[in-house]
């Protein structure tokens, strides 16, 4: 509750508004309201794609490509499995803003203005709106005009419009409904029975000799890839730290710079008690006035404060804590209660004091005037800050020169490492992915050392927030062809995971075989050393005891009673199902269940016919000579994301 009365929280508040609306305009939507380079350029741009009189360019569409990566709203080692849907979704969507325009469909000025009043009202504080210098320069930072970023705004705006009229009169029936009410509330009965992959280990175990076969006839597909002799040059910032001693003048020094840092404002220690009159009917002030008044009687005659704000206070942050407030400043609080706190002496309890949240009776603990921290209170903290900083300044410096001076004498790692107070690792038969001394496992790391040869040295790369390395490669072991020593724990491996699972399948066919031939899925079962088990009746999407996920088993819900199923894998077992029976959906609570039904089969029926929609759209468009698609420079980018 006190912090309602921090008047500090409210600049907070408007300090970080403008940026937060920057996040959410930059956002605004997937592929238009994004950075589009100079769109004027385009015209002499190569051209991807000619809806109608509007050109789509190479650039517009790289530079949508390269926003979405940059924003992390797609990793860059999976982007280009997605570029050619991107591009299509990109053609689309012009396709369908073009058809919307054909139809006569529009947008005014008005209509995005009042759509961005609705979705940004911190556009509009206090419902004016912030002018137009604000809102262009936040666009700027986010690299578009207003022209721009209104016109991709009314585009989509377009689309969405285009999109309502085609799934409008999206229609579900009565017998769908009923339909689809059935499916979710059917309940199926099952027996199971689970082979589970621990039980068939060790019969799957291949023998040594078996091992031995098996790498004689495949020797050419073991090898012992290509290791590198590394000399690794490690720079940590704690260490360094560690290492530095300032002497009291560089403190002093430090000090004096700083002064302002040291100066503390006058502040006191303060606890209350707070009755709310906020958000409460006038008329019952009177009443919460005569508690307060009461409650303070209670105090100046000896009542723990502590105690009778743990009771009665309604400031739900410091009650609990005895009405603490902590130590407070000027302008941390609302006008009266600040006057009231800073004029009390130590340890005197106020008369009532009327704030807009209520009344409030104040006790100040401790007073502090305005003073500066001496040297000696600050001197450790001054300590730790001229150590980081000398600490992170000679990081940046070993950051900077450190490959350069490798190279420059490749032949003694250890002096570069002297020099430049850099710890040294030796690292032989370092390989890709396997963890390195003082590093760990570190793709950047690996990455930076691929392609060397011997004698080169890697770009340094950071190792967490306070580490960084490179490396000097010292010799190349080239890869061979791997010795049965080497190979037989693979091909062990390989062996009992390939047994097992032609294991499993030859004893699941026989269980299979066995229930069908006399239709008893748990007499076959215990003849095998297995149980059968009969959960409860279950739902399509339900949890079902002992078994798992329904979903592995989605088929069995169209299947009769009495149909033994083909074996199902599952990640620690192959199971055998039953069906038992089907329990039919109890068509009581039909009625109350429709509406939902309904709006959720629209959506489902929307999504699909919205899809098929759109590609018989810019099918459509095609076939007319309308949309003209440049497939080679498609193809061209497409290429180019794929590296």
């Amino acid at each position: 509750m006190f912090n309602l009365f921090k008047l500090g929280r409210r600049d907070k508040f408007k300090k970080y508004g403008t940026g937060a609306l920057l996040v959410v305009l930059s956002g605004f939507m997937l592929l238009y309201l994004v950075p589009q380079g100079d769109r004027n350029s385009g015209s002499s741009d190569v051209v991807v794609a000619q809806i109608g009189k509007e050109a789509l360019t190479e650039t517009e569409v790289r530079h949508t490509i390269q926003a979405l990566t940059k924003g992390r709203q797609l990793p860059a080692e999976v982007l280009p499995n997605y570029v050619p849907e991107m591009i299509n979704q990109i053609i689309t969507e012009r396709a369908m803003a073009y058809e919307a325009d054909r139809l006569g469909l529009q947008v005014t000025d008005q209509d995005v203005a009042d759509a961005l009043r609705q979705m940004y009202a911190g556009l509009f504080p206090d419902g004016k709106f912030v002018g137009k210098d604000v809102y262009a320069a936040m666009l700027a930072q986010q690299g578009t005009t207003i022209e721009q970023f209104e016109s991709d705004m009314k585009r989509e705006m377009l689309i969405a419009r285009l999109r309502q009229v085609a799934l409008e009169g999206t229609i579900v029936t009565p017998l769908e409904i009923e339909a689809e009410y059935r499916k979710k509330n059917e309940l199926l009965k099952i027996q199971f029975v689970k082979m589970p992959v621990d039980k068939f280990k060790k019969e799957a175990e291949p023998t040594d000799e078996q091992v031995a076969a098996y790498y004689k006839t495949n020797v050419s597909r073991f090898t012992v890839p290509q290791k590198k002799n590394l000399a690794i040059l490690v720079a940590d910032q704690t260490k360094i730290e560690a290492s530095l001693n300032p002497s009291d003048a560089d403190l002093m020094l430090a000090y004096n710079q700083n002064l302002s840092n040291f100066r503390m404002p006058e502040r006191v220690q303060a606890r209350h008690i707070l009755l709310m009159t906020q958000g409460k009917p006038a008329s019952d002030e009177p009443k919460i006035k005569a508690k307060a008044e009461d409650i303070l009687k209670q105090l100046r005659a000896g009542a723990d404060f502590a105690e009778m704000a743990k009771k009665n206070s309604e400031d739900t942050g410091s009650g609990a804590k005895g009405g603490d407030l902590g130590w407070v400043t000027r302008g941390q609080m609302v006008p009266e209660f600040e006057k009231a706190t800073f004029s009390l002496k130590t340890g005197v309890i106020s008369d009532l004091v009327k704030t807009q949240y209520g009344f409030h009776i104040i006790q100040v603990q401790a007073h502090e005037d305005a003073r500066v921290k001496p040297f000696a209170e600050v001197k450790d903290e001054l300590s730790k800050q001229w150590k980081q900083m000398q600490a992170s300044q000679k990081m940046q410096q070993i950051s900077d020169t450190a490959q350069a001076a490798l190279q420059k004498d490749p032949a003694h790692p250890e002096k570069v490492a002297a020099d430049l107070g850099m710890q040294l690792v030796r690292a032989d038969g370092a390989e890709p992915g396997k963890p390195l001394p003082e590093v760990g496992s570190n793709s950047d790391f690996d990455q930076s050392t691929a392609t060397l040869k011997p004698g080169e040295v890697s770009q340094p790369v950071a190792l967490g927030a306070s580490k960084l390395a490179l490396a000097e490669v010292m010799d190349i072991i080239p890869a061979r062809s791997a010795t049965f020593d080497e190979a037989k724990g693979q091909i062990r491996q390989f062996m009992s995971g390939q047994n097992l699972a032609n294991l499993l399948q030859e004893r699941a066919k026989q269980l299979v075989a066995a229930a069908k031939a006399n239709g008893d899925l748990a007499k076959a079962a215990k003849a095998m050393g297995l149980e059968a088990k009969t959960p409860e009746p279950f739902k399509r999407q339900a949890t079902v005891e002992g078994f798992g996920s329904a979903t592995y088993i989605d088929d069995a819900f169209t299947k009769p009673d009495g149909t033994i199923m083909n074996p199902i894998p599952m990640p620690d077992a192959t199971v055998i199902v039953k069906v038992m029976e089907h329990v039919l959906a109890d068509l009581g609570q039909l009625a109350e269940q429709r509406d939902k039904i309904r709006e959720d089969l629209k959506v489902q029926k929307a999504r699909i016919r919205g899809n098929l929609f759109q590609g018989g759209l810019v099918d459509e468009l095609v076939r007319q000579g309308r949309l003209k698609l440049h497939q080679d420079v498609i193809n061209r980018i497409i290429i180019s994301f794929r590296g």
